[in-house]
């Protein structure tokens, strides 16, 4: 009987509202539930993971996506943390913190800019951080591809390549700022954007995020300047874009090429131990032989060479075998030597430098009495003295150095060196191993630049006295001879410690540095060894001029 009864009350109901009024009511209730779906579709906090996800399908990179949806997305009732989406007056400088550790100060300039109309007086502002992951950096090969494209066929424009960087995110977060909804780019006035960071890091620089056409992009400092103090970075950029802050951007090597780098280094050195002692031999039997200055000298570099890559393997061997924390007698004599090695080294590369300048611009006049004495005074006395000093200043001991991968990940390196704790040592370390290092790397490649120079000449004249076929058919063996004494006199002249510039550009200068470096002492012995050819040459001429002499002599 109630069912009944409701059945008829509801046709009454019914037969009493008219129909239109009906009809407005779904109407109202679809557009309802249609503004509902919408704007659940538009939420900002899924704007990120959705255009990362459709950007693919669609053919363009997801930050455009992110771009075009973020100034009209809706917050919904739970808002978003570290998110701010507001309208600000146009005519006025805007700053906000999104963050504890993130601050954007926009001039009103780029607010103005950002207008799709002059009478608008406000503009959507949006600050916010987004996860690094986010973000996929192209290769540099694929970057190469590009850039060799014609412009007309390139979708991105992409600046100079000398602005792209590499590094890891500091903190792992990017900070977006975005207003209004026109591009802004090349502000007379700067936007500034904080980046506090509790931790000290080093070689910090202030970079954007450029995307390129297959979902990946490229960090670059273009239009962006930094400004570290030391607790924060601030950086000053002419457009509004995806800004983050690189740690280490010059060079990052992980834990694979580090162990292949270390095991070149003790190979390499204990090859050079092996060679250097040979090449000592052979130098011994050739002033055995003849007397020759240029002999003692290169016998005195070899002695030095021997010692500091003796020095460096018992250094790393014995870090290994001593406790992490004690610093024994052991430890700081293995430091002294080291340091000794290596000045000495140093020193007699630079009267390497000194012996072939007196041979190749005084040529006449250059006898100095008990001249291999005077040398050693200062190519072994040099180094004692310094290495005295320092070591009753207590410099010496272990050297700890702190490393950090792109993961994240520290680690410590020891070895017995210089101590890290002691300031002086920081002093010392600049003028023996850098400042002294430099001047007489600067000092032997003019050295060697005048032998090119005197080789050129002494070709040049040959070829104007002798223009014969018989000298042009030799021209390529006379070039190779050449390149080849060259080559040899460069690491004579301990050249390839210039090399140490290249290992903070890239990864394969770390390498070249390395495997130049370690094998020096395998470099000398093939000097060695075109020596006593050389020798054996001149032996077999000066015999074969007396014995035409005799000849002559008997004939007549």
């Amino acid at each position: 009987m109630s069912s009944q009864l409701n059945n008829r009350q509801t046709n009454a109901l019914h037969e009493s509202v008219p129909s239109y009024v009906l009809d407005m009511m779904w109407i109202f209730l679809v557009t309802l539930s249609w503004l509902s779906t919408a704007q659940a579709g538009n939420l900002c906090k899924y704007v990120v993971s959705e255009c990362y996800r459709d950007a693919p399908l669609q053919n363009v990179p997801w930050t455009r996506c992110y771009e075009d949806r973020i100034s009209t997305c809706i917050q919904g009732r739970n808002r978003m943390p570290n998110f701010i989406h507001k309208l600000v007056n146009s005519s006025q400088e805007a700053e906000e913190c999104p963050t504890d550790m993130h601050s954007v100060h926009i001039p009103s300039s780029a607010l103005q800019r950002s207008r799709s109309d002059e009478s608008q007086m406000e503009v959507v502002l949006v600050a916010t951080v987004i996860n690094s992951t986010y973000f996929t950096v192209s290769r540099p090969e694929a970057i190469k591809l590009r850039l060799n494209r014609p412009k007309a066929a390139r979708r991105m424009v992409i600046h100079d390549q000398r602005d792209h960087m590499q590094g890891t995110v500091m903190g792992g977060l990017v900070l977006a700022v975005m207003a209004g909804s026109q591009p802004v780019g090349n502000l007379p006035q700067p936007i500034k954007l904080t980046f506090t960071q509790t931790r000290q890091m080093e070689y910090r620089t202030c970079v954007f995020w450029q995307e390129l056409d297959n979902g990946t992009g490229i960090w670059s400092t273009y239009g962006c300047n930094t400004k570290d103090t030391g607790a924060e970075v601030i950086c000053s950029c002419n457009h509004l874009s995806f800004f983050a802050v690189l740690v280490n951007p010059n060079l990052s090597v992980d834990e694979t090429h580090s162990t292949s780098l270390s095991y070149i280094t003790y190979i390499g050195s204990a090859l050079s131990v092996v060679f250097t002692v040979m090449s000592l031999i052979i130098y011994i039997c050739l002033q055995h032989q003849r007397p020759d200055k240029a002999i003692g000298v290169h016998m005195q570099l070899s002695g030095a060479l021997l010692c500091l890559h003796l020095s460096f393997l018992l250094c790393c061997f014995c870090v290994w075998l001593i406790n992490e924390d004690d610093e024994g007698w052991v430890c700081r004599f293995l430091g002294l030597f080291l340091h000794w090695s290596l000045m000495a080294t140093f020193c007699w590369t630079a009267l390497e430098g000194f012996h072939l300048y007196l041979l190749l611009v005084q040529v006449f006049n250059i006898y100095v009495r008990r001249y291999l004495l005077k040398l050693s005074l200062v190519g072994w006395g040099l180094p004692t003295l310094i290495a005295v000093v320092c070591g009753s200043l207590g410099v010496y001991g272990k050297y700890s150095l702190k490393l950090s991968d792109a993961k994240d990940q520290n680690s410590t390196v020891q070895i017995c060196w210089m101590r890290s704790d002691f300031t002086p040592s920081l002093v010392v370390q600049y003028i023996t191993t850098v400042a002294f290092p430099c001047m007489v790397m600067l000092c032997n490649a003019c050295m060697l630049g005048l032998v090119v120079f005197k080789l050129w000449r002494i070709r040049g004249s040959s070829r104007d006295a002798d223009s014969s076929s018989c000298w042009k058919n030799n021209t390529g063996k006379r070039l190779l001879k050449d390149f080849v004494t060259v080559l040899g006199l460069s690491c004579v002249l301990g050249l390839p410690w210039s090399l140490a510039s290249t290992t903070y550009i890239s990864l394969p200068g770390i390498y070249l540095f390395t495997i130049l470096n370690s094998l020096q002492g395998v470099f000398l012995f093939l000097w060695s060894m075109a020596l006593t050819c050389k020798s054996r040459s001149d032996k077999d001429s000066s015999t074969t001029h007396s014995s035409s002499q005799k000849m002559t002599t008997l004939n007549n």
